[in-house]
C-alpha cells in the first residue's frame, strides 16, 4: 500500500469544517435556551458534555480536542487568544493530549467554540459516554523504531468515531490509543482498545488488537484478542468491538460500565468469540477500507520538508562538550530522529511553582513563534503533559536550547522524577477527593536538585486526586492517589507500576502498581517519597538499574518496611 510515513498535520475538508461549524451553531442555541430556563440542568448536561463542557468546583471547564496530540502554530496562537479573552490567561494540557480552560463563563463558551472553529479545532467528544480523543505516540512519524506511522490510521479512526450515531450513548466513555513503534509510548495496554500497527513477514500492514485495558477504580491491563488484523478491516473490527460493548456492557452501575469489566467478567476468550462472530457477519460491509480511501485521507496531511544533512553537527558536538547544562538537556530532552541531521525535542512543562501541564497565554505565543522558527510550524502534545518539537535540525539545538531556557522550558527532567504527571485535583475538579497540584509542588521542591534527579535515574511519578485516575497513578513507577478519610485528604502510595515494559523484541506489557500500605497525610508525602527513593538507591545493584526494575526484583516488602518504620 501507499507509504504514508511522512504524514503530519491533517487539513480539514469542506465537510469537516461544516460539521464543526454546524455543531457550534447547535450548541449556541442549546446554551441560550438553557440560560433562558427553557432547558433544565439535567437536559443541558448531556448536551454540554458532548461539547467538552464540565461544571467544575469554581467555574465551567472546557476541554478542547487535539486529535492524536498534533497542532499547528495557528492553533496554538488561538489557544493563547482564548486564554486571554475568555479565561484567566492560562491553559492546561491533559494526559489525553487535549487542552483545558478552567475559568470560562458559560454564556461565552459558544463564542470560544466559534473562534476555535476558525482554526479547525473543536471540543466534540472530549467528554461524555462516547468514543473520546484517539491518542498516539508523541514521536509518530519521526521515531527511528517506528514500523508503521500511526497518524493516518489515527485520523481514519477519528473520522469514523466522530458523532457516530451508534456509539453516541455508550455505557461509559471509551478510549482508543494506537502505536506503530517497537516501544509502546502510547500506553496501548491500559486503554479500552489499544492498537499496535505493525507489518507481517510479507510487509503487509495490520494491527495487533488489545481490549479491556483501563485504570480508575478497577485497573486492568488489556488482553490481545487479535495478533494481526489486516488494515482493510480496521474500522469493521473496531465496530464489532464497540457493538459488543454497547449491547452487553452494564448500565446498572456506572462503576462497572466499562469494557474492561465486561471483558474480565465474561473472560477474554468469550469476549473475543463475541467480537469475532460480529466481525464475521460484517467484515465485507461498507466499512471495509480501500486503498483509495486511505490515500485520500493521507493526501490531506501536510508533508515535512527535510534537508540533506549529515547525521551529526560538529558545532553542536563542540558546544555540548563545553556546556554541561546543554549536554544534560540534550541527554534527557532531545530524542533520536529517523532522518539524519534532525532530532525531536521535548519542551518540559514540569517547572518549580507551576502545576504540571499548565502554560500561560504569553508562553503559548512564544512556543508558537519558536515552532515556526525551528519546527516547520507544528508541534505535539504528549500524554505526559509536555510539548514536542518533532523536526529540529541538530545544528539548531544550541540556539533552541537558549530560547527554551529563557522561557523556562529547558529543564532536563524528561523521564526523571521531576517530570511529574498530575491531574488538576481538588483545586478544580468536583470529583477529586484531594488536591494534586500542591502535592506535586512539594515533591518538585524536595527533588529540585538536578544532580539528585540524574543520580536517581529513570522514574515515573504520577498523581491522581481521585480513583478516576486521570493522573495515571496506577502505571507510575511511584503512584500517588488522593483518598477521602474522615473528610480529610490522605494519600495512598503504589509502587512498581509501568505503562510499558519490554517483553521481547516486538512485544511489551504494562504493569499495575501495588499499594504499599495505609495512606499518609499530605504533609508526610514528600518524606515518604524520599524514603522510597533512598530505599531504592540502597537496593540497586547497578547505577542503571531503574526503580521499577528493583521493585520487580525485590518485591514491595523492603520498601514497605522502611517507609512504615520511619513513619512510626
Amino acid at each position: 500500500m501507499t507509504d504514508t510515513h511522512n504524514a503530519r498535520m491533517y487539513q480539514y475538508t469542506a465537510f469537516d469544517q461544516r460539521i464543526v461549524d454546524e455543531r457550534v451553531a447547535q450548541f449556541r442555541d442549546q446554551t441560550e435556551r438553557h440560560l433562558a430556563g427553557e432547558l433544565s440542568a439535567d437536559d443541558f448536561r448531556v448536551l454540554r458534555l458532548q461539547n467538552g463542557l464540565y461544571i467544575q468546583r469554581h467555574a465551567p471547564m472546557l476541554r478542547v480536542a487535539i486529535p492524536y496530540g498534533l497542532v499547528n502554530t495557528k492553533q496554538v496562537r488561538m489557544f493563547a487568544h482564548v486564554a486571554r479573552k475568555y479565561d484567566r490567561g492560562y491553559a492546561h494540557f491533559t494526559t489525553r493530549q487535549n487542552i483545558q480552560f478552567n475559568w470560562p463563563e458559560l454564556g461565552r463558551v459558544p463564542d470560544i467554540l466559534a473562534d476555535l472553529a476558525t482554526v479547525q479545532m473543536h471540543a466534540i467528544q472530549t467528554s461524555g459516554n462516547c468514543i473520546r480523543n484517539t491518542t498516539t505516540d508523541q514521536f509518530a512519524g519521526v521515531a527511528p523504531d517506528e514500523v508503521v506511522n500511526p497518524l493516518v490510521w489515527a485520523e481514519i479512526i477519528r473520522q469514523w468515531s466522530t458523532i457516530h450515531p451508534e456509539f453516541a450513548y455508550l455505557p461509559r466513555k471509551f478510549k482508543i490509543a494506537i502505536s506503530g513503534s517497537t516501544k509502546d509510548r502510547a500506553a496501548t495496554l491500559v486503554h479500552d482498545i489499544g492498537l499496535v500497527a505493525l507489518k507481517d513477514d510479507a510487509g503487509h500492514i495490520g494491527f495487533r488488537v488489545i481490549v479491556g485495558g483501563g485504570l480508575g477504580r478497577t485497573p486492568i491491563v488489556g488482553t490481545v484478542i487479535r495478533d494481526f488484523l489486516p488494515w482493510r478491516h480496521l474500522i469493521t473490527y473496531l465496530e464489532a468491538v464497540l457493538r459488543v460493548y454497547n449491547r452487553l456492557g452494564r448500565r446498572d452501575n456506572k462503576y462497572k460500565a466499562r469494557i474492561k469489566i465486561l471483558v474480565k467478567e465474561s473472560t477474554p476468550a468469550q469476549f473475543a468469540e463475541w467480537v469475532e462472530a460480529e466481525f464475521e457477519a460484517t467484515q465485507n460491509g461498507p466499512t471495509l477500507l480501500s486503498q483509495s480511501e486511505v490515500d485520500l485521507i493521507a493526501a490531506r496531511f501536510t508533508q515535512p520538508v527535510y534537508k540533506d544533512l549529515p547525521a551529526d553537527d560538529a558545532g553542536t558536538v563542540t558546544f555540548a562538550a563545553a556546556h554541561d547544562d546543554f549536554a544534560r538537556w540534550q541527554r534527557r530532552n532531545v530524542h533520536a530522529h529517523r532522518v539524519d541531521g534532525y532530532a525531536a525535542v521535548t519542551l518540559s512543562l514540569k517547572r518549580i511553582g507551576v502545576p504540571p501541564g499548565d502554560i500561560t497565554a504569553d508562553e503559548l505565543d512564544r512556543v508558537a513563534a519558536l515552532a515556526d522558527q525551528y519546527n516547520q510550524g507544528e508541534l505535539r502534545v504528549t500524554h505526559e503533559q509536555n510539548l514536542v518539537f518533532s523536526d529540529v535540525e541538530i545544528s539548531q539545538l544550541p540556539a533552541l536550547y537558549a530560547e527554551l531556557k529563557a522561557l523556562g522550558m529547558a529543564t532536563p527532567n524528561i523521564g526523571l522524577i521531576g517530570n511529574i504527571i498530575a491531574c488538576p485535583g481538588g483545586d478544580f475538579c468536583d470529583l477529586a477527593n484531594a488536591v494534586s497540584i500542591p502535592v506535586a509542588a512539594s515533591i518538585h521542591e524536595r527533588f529540585e536538585s538536578l544532580d539528585y534527579q540524574f543520580d536517581i535515574g529513570e522514574l515515573d511519578l504520577n498523581i491522581s486526586g481521585c480513583i478516576n485516575a486521570c493522573g495515571h497513578h496506577h502505571v507510575g513507577h511511584i503512584g500517588i492517589l488522593g483518598v477521602d478519610k474522615h473528610d480529610e485528604e490522605w494519600y495512598q502510595i503504589t509502587i512498581g507500576g509501568a505503562q510499558t515494559l519490554a517483553v521481547d523484541g516486538n512485544r511489551s506489557t504494562a504493569k499495575i502498581g501495588k499499594i504499599i500500605g495505609p495512606s499518609f497525610a499530605r504533609a508526610d508525602v514528600p518524606d515518604v517519597i524520599e524514603t522510597l527513593i533512598q530505599t531504592y538507591l540502597s537496593l540497586r545493584e547497578r547505577d542503571d538499574e531503574r526503580f521499577v526494575d528493583v521493585v520487580a526484583r525485590t518485591g514491595i516488602e523492603p520498601f514497605k518496611e522502611r517507609v512504615y518504620a520511619e513513619a512510626n
